[in-house]
């Protein structure tokens, strides 16, 4: 089988960060030809390839619905405009909770709701849209946060309020990374809050590397992971092995066991540059499949 596919970034990064850089050349061995294009490049024919591959169009939370219109013109999209839609917007935690999934408790404040009562010790207050850790503040009760609140419903939001997992300062995050339903790899990345968007102002630069699930966070990383992509499918009424790519994000709870953080199904970076150059073959594989 041979095929043509798009990698689909931003203007201000049209070839994404580098981190795809050994993908191209592993879908050349398969047969396809890849390019990079922008998804607001109105030259390019996203209908005549055989299958266009969301990677870094982290300028889309700003520009919502025209980006998530554009998804749905494109027939060979992966993830699907479905999924990109569902997913675009964090409140799917909230529906992954009542799925019975071990998420970081969370609780949605509307556009027009008043402030709650605020939790004890330290929380976070993040817009249910949004990429690259933008907006994103932890606080304590007071008037810091309902200034940040307010300013995050002025712009329309709906504002998800979680607890701040406090050993994430000295653990972090694990990343696990699926490429058509089936775990590939798995990185860990430093805590994000605080830090500085790198120079395109897209995103929080981060501290990334190399991990293995076992032992980190306890047991069970891989099981809560899978458990979470198991109940997105179903609410989706897909096949799991329909996602060509997802990432799952966990932190430490309060007793070391893990919590989901974030299912990323949009364009997450997967970490090709935090694991072994399989991973890029992987990837290759996994888009030949979607295809057959």
């Amino acid at each position: 089988m041979s095929g043509s596919a798009i990698f689909v970034a931003c203007s201000a990064l049209p070839e994404g960060d580098g981190d795809e850089h050994a993908v191209p050349e592993a879908l050349a061995d398969l047969g396809f030809k890849t390019q990079w294009a922008a998804w607001d490049d109105t030259t390019v024919d996203f209908g005549a390839a055989d299958i266009v591959i969301l990677r870094a169009t982290w300028d889309y939370a700003e520009r919502r619905d025209e980006f998530l219109s554009w998804t749905e013109s494109v027939p060979a999209l992966a993830n699907a405009a479905e999924v990109v839609r569902w997913n675009a917007d964090k409140s799917y935690l909230a529906e992954l909770g009542d799925a019975g999934v071990a998420v970081v408790p969370t609780t949605l404040i509307a556009p027009d709701e008043k402030a709650p009562r605020w939790p004890k010790g330290e929380f976070v207050l993040k817009p249910a849209i949004g990429a690259g850790s933008r907006g994103v503040g932890r606080f304590t009760a007071g008037d810091a946060a309902a200034a940040h609140l307010a300013g995050l419903q002025a712009d329309g939001n709906t504002v998800l309020l979680q607890p701040y997992q406090s050993r994430v300062d000295s653990d972090g995050e694990i990343a696990l990374v699926y490429f058509g339903g089936v775990y590939s790899h798995a990185f860990s990345k430093a805590a994000m809050l605080g830090r500085e968007l790198d120079e395109s102002g897209l995103y929080v630069t981060e501290e990334l590397a190399p991990v293995q699930p076992e032992g980190r966070f306890g047991r069970h990383c891989r099981a809560l992971a899978e458990d979470a992509l198991d109940a997105a499918a179903a609410l989706l009424g897909i096949l799991r092995a329909e996602l060509l790519y997802a990432r799952v994000d966990l932190v430490a709870g309060p007793d070391g066991s893990p919590l989901l953080l974030e299912l990323e199904l949009v364009e997450p970076s997967l970490g090709f540059r935090q694991t072994e150059a399989s991973a890029a073959w992987r990837f290759a594989s996994a888009v030949r499949q979607q295809l057959a």
